[in-house]
């Protein structure tokens, strides 16, 4: 509880924290733009790593739910959707204590796992491309409410689009755990 606890304290509330702070200002200038940093986490589940999954989806619905409420005071809600990116990611990653104890029955999954998301990390997107499209989207009139980047995260939302739930299953069983 505590591991998540404290995701969830970094990923959801402390983005609603500074969205609170910010309102104000951006309501009595009857502008502005809120850009709340997601993942192609929070349109998909994936396996080994449900307390961050789960903090992108609350974020995504937050901020989908927000842009009704705060349209009227001219104010934008923008989700940026990361793939694998090259960053400190994977040095930050929370795994939970359970899994990564060798006598855990998810042991050999997250080894599997783990080589896997070292494979896409490998071709991650650059921060700089994450960078041009967060500015794109803050210096369009009517930006979109979503913006994926990287073509993994692309890739996926597509297939996961084409494919029933038990298709999309079992092709992650393969690729991420098999």
């Amino acid at each position: 509880m505590d591991e998540l606890k404290a995701q969830y304290e970094t990923n959801f509330f402390g983005i609603v924290r500074v969205t609170q702070a910010v309102l104000p200002v951006m309501k009595k200038q009857k502008s502005g733009i809120i850009v709340n940093m997601s993942s192609i986490g929070g349109r998909i589940g994936f396996p080994l790593n449900p307390a961050y999954i789960s903090t992108k989806f609350a974020l995504e619905g937050l901020s989908e739910s927000m842009t009704y409420e705060l349209e009227p005071f001219g104010i934008k809600i923008v989700i940026v959707e990361l793939g694998m990116t090259k960053t400190k990611f994977m040095e930050g990653l929370v795994i939970a204590n359970k899994a990564l104890d060798t006598d855990s029955s998810y042991h050999k999954m997250l080894q599997k796992f783990q080589s896997v998301i070292v494979s896409m990390y490998q071709n991650g997107t650059l921060p700089d491309e994450v960078a041009k499209v967060i500015l794109r989207a803050v210096t369009t009139t009517n930006p979109r409410l979503r913006y994926t980047v990287g073509e993994d995260a692309a890739t996926l939302i597509d297939t996961r689009k084409k494919m029933s739930d038990a298709e999309f299953h079992n092709l992650i069983l393969q690729n991420i755990l098999k």
